[in-house]
């Protein structure tokens, strides 16, 4: 049996070998060459939409994957862009769509738009990520989330950014010990409950968000029976005979830990 921080620990020290590990795998190395090969050919949204493998992956890198069954939907988001304040992808309270529609920015930049870099590598290595995720998640859910969290955590501002990403918000409820009657509260008290018991701006600083996720994992824990399933990268991490422990620092953290603070 393994802790949620552990895992999370195992995965975020050795992550380069981790993402290697992912990399690796011959259908996430053969789903990632097509699109390389094949994105610079996409001249429209029409291109984009008509290749499943494509846009498929290019979903998944943005972790929305849930929706790549809508295309009518996701057509609206990359016709209207994200220039004006009142297009679709702006209006949407998760930012995961705008931030797909900048970077496959057919409004603005038409035919042109997949020769900027950011349309290539850097989708590959975000879909390197949330792979990495989904794997992890497929042992212990806590540390999918965890890995998300450290992973966005510097782009939280405020109460409502947390309240408008469903997986930011049960970190962050969670870490608080709310119950799940706290989450059919007003949206507005909601967030000036969060903002008064977190200092948002820690995000800003790495070793705070470690603080904040060793009190989300051991909270995790406490509410969810740990997994006993073995993750990806402790298998690969292990086999290597390499060993990992938890400090006194940390097990001191833990017991340690105080409601809302980080």
């Amino acid at each position: 049996m393994i802790s949620t921080l552990l895992q999370y620990q195992i995965v975020t020290k050795n992550l380069d070998r981790s993402l290697t590990t992912v990399a690796t795998d011959p259908v996430v190395k053969r789903q990632s060459a097509y699109y390389l090969e094949n994105i610079g050919n996409v001249k429209s949204i029409d291109d984009f939409l008509e290749d499943d493998q494509l846009f498929d992956y290019a979903m998944k890198a943005f972790g929305l994957e849930d929706m790549d069954y809508a295309k009518a939907f996701m057509r609206k988001v990359l016709e209207e862009g994200i220039d004006n304040d009142d297009s679709f992808a702006n209006q949407l309270a998760d930012d995961k769509y705008a931030r797909f529609a900048e970077t496959f920015n057919f409004a603005r930049y038409g035919d042109a738009t997949t020769a900027f870099d950011r349309t290539q590598q850097p989708v590959v290595d975000a879909y390197m990520r949330q792979t990495l995720e989904e794997n992890e998640g497929a042992s212990n859910q806590g540390v999918r989330l965890a890995l998300y969290f450290s992973r966005n955590a510097s782009e939280i501002t405020s109460g409502l950014d947390i309240l408008a990403d469903k997986a930011l918000a049960e970190v962050v409820y969670t870490a608080l010990g709310l119950p799940d009657e706290f989450a059919s509260a007003d949206i507005d008290k909601q967030a000036a409950y969060i903002e008064d018991r977190i200092d948002i701006e820690g995000f800003q600083d790495p070793e705070k968000v470690e603080k904040f996720l060793t009190r989300f994992s051991a909270m995790y824990d406490l509410k969810n029976k740990p997994a006993t399933a073995t993750s990806p990268a402790l298998q690969v991490i292990t086999s290597s005979n390499s060993t990992i422990s938890i400090g006194e620092s940390v097990l001191a953290s833990i017991q340690n830990l105080k409601l809302g603070g980080f």
